[in-house]
């Protein structure tokens, strides 16, 4: 299927189903997909599970959505910082699940994902409470271990640009999670500030190629749809 050029981030998000894991990118505010997750807030969609670099800043993005009740357990490398009090309050209260993986390692059980890798042997958080429950191997005297792929149901990601036919470029610190999310979800979608004509964008520059996104929509920086975002 090809990419859809769509008008509304309503629209982009209509069909996230209850219960679903959802990849959301950024690093803290860089690259998270504000509007996305403001329209499936609105959606209504509940019971998710989010796979994410962290648990939400201040008040908006994945704070607001973890505020709404809408999520039931979170999986990142760091749920705590100094504005995280919304994560912070549910976990305590009880009303959300944790789990926390390594940075590196979140990455790669993603990127294993898509690339249909089974699983594989870390040595990262090997003797740690990270690694109860999980096979251990001792590989050239080291200890190592197994971690399994994280798939995901839904993306939402953030780009600069997108092509008519779906080709993302990232901008600085906002190209991230969004390339190795996009990859590993059965759906990807993503907010961009600017849509091109085809064959505008430098091919050296394009991060996320067109076949692995299915809808893209146009916003402006304060989140508002743009004109002309269909084709």
């Amino acid at each position: 299927m090809p990419t859809a050029i769509v008008e509304s981030v309503e629209e982009a998000v209509a069909d996230v189903a209850d219960g679903s894991t959802v990849f959301v990118s950024g690093f803290g505010l860089a690259g998270m997909p504000l509007a996305l997750i403001d329209g499936l807030i609105g959606q209504g969609a509940s019971d998710l599970t989010i796979v994410s670099n962290n648990a939400g800043n201040g008040d908006v993005g994945l704070a607001a959505l973890l505020a709404a009740r809408r999520v039931r357990k979170v999986i990142c490398s760091f749920p705590r910082q100094a504005d995280s009090y919304v994560f912070d309050g549910l976990y305590r209260a009880g009303l959300v699940e944790l789990e926390v993986v390594p940075q590196g390692t979140l990455v790669e059980r993603i990127r294993a994902a898509g690339a249909g890798i089974g699983a594989f042997f870390c040595p990262t958080g090997a003797g740690t409470a990270l690694s109860e429950g999980k096979e251990t191997r001792q590989i050239g005297g080291n200890s190592y271990v197994l971690e399994l792929p994280i798939k995901g149901d839904v993306a939402l990601l953030a780009a600069h640009q997108s092509d008519q036919i779906g080709n993302l470029v990232y901008r600085k610190t906002a190209r991230n999670f969004g390339p190795v999310m996009a990859t590993a979800a059965a759906t990807v979608i993503a907010q961009v500030r600017e849509l091109v004509p085809t064959g505008a964008l430098d091919p050296e520059a394009v991060v996320t190629p067109s076949i692995y996104v299915d809808r893209v929509v146009c916003v402006e920086a304060s989140g508002a749809v743009a004109k002309g975002g269909r084709r």
